[in-house]
């Protein structure tokens, strides 16, 4: 059931916003992650979705009392499916932009990151300023952020610019000596570095200066009462630790 049938009257929709429980008890939320982008989100060997992302849209939910149905949604997509109404809501370390806003609409912040680089451990790549990229070839997610930064500023800077369906995509090809660097989130790729398959074969390069960007939950214009409801419970969380406990298990550093 989607979300537009809870803002029925105006009475609803404040009762929403004061945090009236009782509207959402028999309603049930469908909130949309990638699956690839670890360790923000990720699809473990028995099927079932993992991470940062995941563990926060848990406790949000509980926050709220509301069940919640995680589905994997391919980024590309995942604008355009929520505005279809095959979901309510985007928990996908979505960057707020201007640009998005005109698509959707976006809560408070509920984590912070800028841009970095990361490259094979051999590389001589010695800072992220765009002329030290001209003539090498940088790797990106399309659709994002990272790969907007990468066109409008490495690329007119002298860099080759290649765009791949997913991040796993493109650090496939760095590794295997197709990218001299790949750029997305900070967090990503620390994570990816120091725990996962780049651990042996790369390194961070550093942040992209002027990059820090704050990432929030998208749901569909106009669902102003689930908005105000996401933004108390994620003040809720942040309150009472339990936004700690989940960072904890990610991060050693603060990222809210």
């Amino acid at each position: 059931m989607h979300i537009s049938k809870w803002l029925v009257s105006a009475a609803a929709a404040a009762m929403l916003v004061m945090g009236g429980g009782a509207a959402f008890a028999a309603e049930k939320l469908k909130i949309a992650t990638e699956g690839a982008a670890p360790p923000f989100s990720t699809v473990l060997a028995d099927g079932t979705l993992a991470g940062f992302d995941v563990d926060i849209a848990k406790a949000l939910c509980a926050q709220m009392k509301i069940e919640c149905e995680i589905v994997a949604q391919d980024w590309d997509g995942m604008i355009p499916a929520l505005q279809a109404k095959k979901f309510d809501a985007i928990i996908a370390s979505m960057t707020i932009t201007e640009e998005r806003k005109k698509q959707v609409a976006f809560t408070n912040k509920y984590y912070a990151t800028p841009l970095a680089l990361a490259a094979l451990k051999d590389t001589t790549l010695t800072g992220t300023e765009p002329t030290a990229l001209a003539g090498k070839t940088l790797g990106a997610q399309a659709s994002t952020t990272q790969a907007t930064y990468a066109q409008d500023v490495y690329a007119k800077s002298g860099a080759e610019v290649k765009l791949y369906p997913t991040h796993e995509d493109a650090v496939a090809d760095l590794v295997n000596g197709r990218l001299d660097a790949i750029i997305t989130d900070k967090f990503v790729l620390v994570d990816w570095v120091k725990n996962g398959g780049g651990k042996d074969c790369c390194k961070l390069v550093g942040d992209v200066k002027g990059t820090e960007a704050q990432i929030g939950i998208a749901i569909r214009q106009g669902e102003d009462a689930l908005r105000e409801r996401f933004n108390a419970a994620i003040d809720a969380i942040v309150a009472d630790g339990a936004y700690k406990k989940v960072q904890a298990k990610y991060f050693d550093f603060d990222i809210y």
